[in-house]
């Protein structure tokens, strides 16, 4: 299968990630690092997380010297050249609010992350807001690993559109399912993946 970002940078952020919940910091992990432990499928070169609670930043600030963006709503901090966005409740604009996201959460190899449904919401609001970029291809590999390889409640995910109000959000994943081409790095031939995505728009309303 195809790698979308170099081993030895996904290598070295998987290293720091698994020392964070090692310095006492409680954080739910979103992004590509969740997609990936939910799939399998394409590591992330990039860590994101959401604190558990408002009180989680001092922790940090003990640690690391935390920097933050008013424009984009989060924090910053950097541990071995690998950088991390922080976002907090009642302060970072998340699709699904910080503050909110616990109720949607699973555990997987000692990490809390959102449940499949909750991801792909979390994703394609990535997605939007750079989807001319290379991360905004993948953020549409995230998205489409998520819809193939983890159990997405596609009733959940409708429910979790409407009390949010993010109501572009299934029309812009029908129109990502259906124009993505890039099986390469889903481990799909041209086949494979136009019988995949069939599946899926069975599935979408």
């Amino acid at each position: 299968m195809a790698e979308f970002w170099n081993s030895g940078l996904t290598q070295r952020s998987w290293e720091t990630l698994t020392k964070l919940p090692k310095q006492g910091i409680r954080f739910i992990l979103i992004g590509g690092w969740a997609t990936y432990l939910l799939t399998r499928i394409n590591k992330s070169r990039d860590i994101d997380i959401v604190l558990s609670s408002v009180q989680e930043l001092d922790v940090l600030k003990g640690k690391h010297a935390l920097s933050k963006n008013d424009t984009l709503k989060k924090y910053q901090i950097k541990i071995d050249d690998v950088e991390i966005d922080i976002y907090a409740p009642y302060y970072s604009k998340l699709s699904i609010p910080c503050e909110d996201l616990p109720k949607y959460t699973q555990r997987s190899e000692g990490f809390t992350l959102p449940k499949p449904e909750a991801m792909v919401i979390l994703k394609q609001q990535a997605e939007l807001e750079r989807s001319a970029s290379p991360k905004g291809l993948k953020d549409r590999i995230d998205i489409m690993s998520l819809l193939l390889y983890s159990a997405v409640d596609f009733q959940a995910y409708y429910g979790l559109t409407e009390k949010y109000g993010l109501k572009d959000y299934p029309a812009r994943l029908k129109q990502i399912v259906n124009t993505f081409g890039e099986g390469q790095y889903l481990n799909l031939n041209p086949r494979e993946l136009k019988v995949r995505k069939r599946e899926v728009l069975s599935r979408l309303k």
